[in-house]
Order: structure tokens, then sequence, then C-alpha cells
């Protein structure tokens, strides 16, 4: 049986990421997986309907601090066992590899839960999507094992997952709302994975990183890219 998660973030560190990915295109501002999906429903398979108490709190408006965010501008809301079951589904999402660790590691369920908990219309449309895909994925273990998901081997974790993990000529009816639902958590996880420190290390992104001495500027291959890209639009450097 899988551990319970434990909180890794503080408040404070897990508003700042939410307000970092907010700002972010690592996520994209599109309409709801769920709303697209629910347009092209063919009503084969089975699908969650959840009633979600409404989230009144006010936030801390378009221009928040980053630096000293609020400490609680709003509850958080998942559950204990919806907390462990997206730690288990970040670390299928982003495993550990040798010295890089895995999504639930750095924090991600955290940072799910502060995001799916805030008050604006974006989130709030991510909290109905991957509320319902934590919901079906249960469900679905249920129906196929008898188990939770979280109580599942790794091996039928996968048999699920595999099933809806992309959009194929060949899927399954019955998986024609869970895989828009649970990319949209995916690009979640990833993107909070990606902008912890594990993650940016991980891809080599070095941002925020003082220059010692003068600026060394573009280098020369930048320089040609660019001088090409300004001559194909008719301009000149």
């Amino acid at each position: 049986m899988t551990s319970k998660y434990q909180v890794k973030l503080s408040r404070r560190e897990s508003l700042k990421w939410v307000g970092a990915l907010s700002a972010s295109t690592l996520i994209p501002n599109s309409v709801s997986a769920l709303t697209i999906a629910a347009e092209k429903n063919t009503g084969k398979g089975h699908w969650p309907k959840l009633t979600l108490s409404p989230i009144n709190a006010k936030g801390y408006g378009k221009d928040p601090n980053l630096l000293i965010p609020p400490k609680s501008p709003w509850p958080k809301t998942l559950t204990a066992e919806q907390l462990t079951l997206v730690a288990v589904l970040a670390d299928i999402i982003v495993p550990r590899e040798g010295t890089v660790p895995s999504g639930s590691e750095v924090g991600v369920p955290d940072v799910v839960d502060e995001w799916v908990s805030a008050p604006y219309t974006r989130q709030q449309h991510d909290r109905l999507t991957i509320l319902s895909a934590l919901t079906w994925i249960d469900d679905e273990a249920q129906l196929r094992f008898e188990q939770s998901f979280i109580n599942l081997t790794e091996q039928k974790r996968l048999q699920i997952i595999d099933d809806i993990a992309f959009e194929r000529e060949d899927v399954n009816e019955a998986y024609t709302r869970i895989i828009p639902a649970f990319s949209r958590f995916r690009s979640l996880v990833l993107a909070a994975f990606y902008s912890s420190p594990a993650g940016m290390k991980d891809i080599g992104y070095m941002g925020n990183v003082p220059i010692m001495g003068d600026y060394p500027g573009p280098t020369e291959e930048a320089m040609t890219h660019l001088a090409q890209v300004v001559k194909q639009l008719g301009l000149s450097l």
C-alpha cells in the first residue's frame, strides 16, 4: 500500500510557485480540456458527475508580490487521499532518475493543490477537469481491479495510464473525456516540476545566475540567425 503523501512545501513556497506558473507559458492559457472533451463526448464509458463547493476567496489581485505573498489567501481543498493519488500519478509522469528527484519528491502535489484551490477562472476550470480526472482514474481502478488506484501494483497502474496517456487513432471511445482531462493534469505536473530548482537543473536552465565581468553579448551563431530573420522580414540591423 502506498504511504500517505506528506506535504513538502510551505504555504509561502507553494503560493510563490503558483504565482510563477500563472505568469509563465508552461501551462497553456486555454479553454478547459474538460469543456472541449464534453463537446465531442460520445456518451461511452463512465464519467464522474462532481458537485464542487464554490471557492469564494478573493485571491490576491492581478499584481501579486511574488517575493512576499499573502500567508493564506484561500484554503487548500484537496483531501489527503487526493494528494496521495496526485503524488502517485506525478511519479508516473516524472519518475526519479538517478539523482533527479521524482515529481512528488519536489512537492508537485502541493502545487497542484494550490492551483486547483485558487479562486481564479483559469484555475477553477482546471479544478473541475483535474478532480474529474482523479475520480475517473480511481473509478477505473475499481472497475478493473476492485481496488483504489494507489493500492494497485505498478503494473496495473500503468495498464490504466497507458490507455489514457495520449490521443490515438484507435482510441477506445470510452476514453474520449479522460484523455484530454489527463493531458491537462499532466501539463500542470510537468510545468510544476520544471519550475522547481531540481527541474530547472535537470534541463540545464541557467537563469538568475550573475555573470562575472562585462556581458559577453550574443554568440556568433545567434547573431547569424538574427541577421537571417531580419533579412527575411525586409529589415536591416
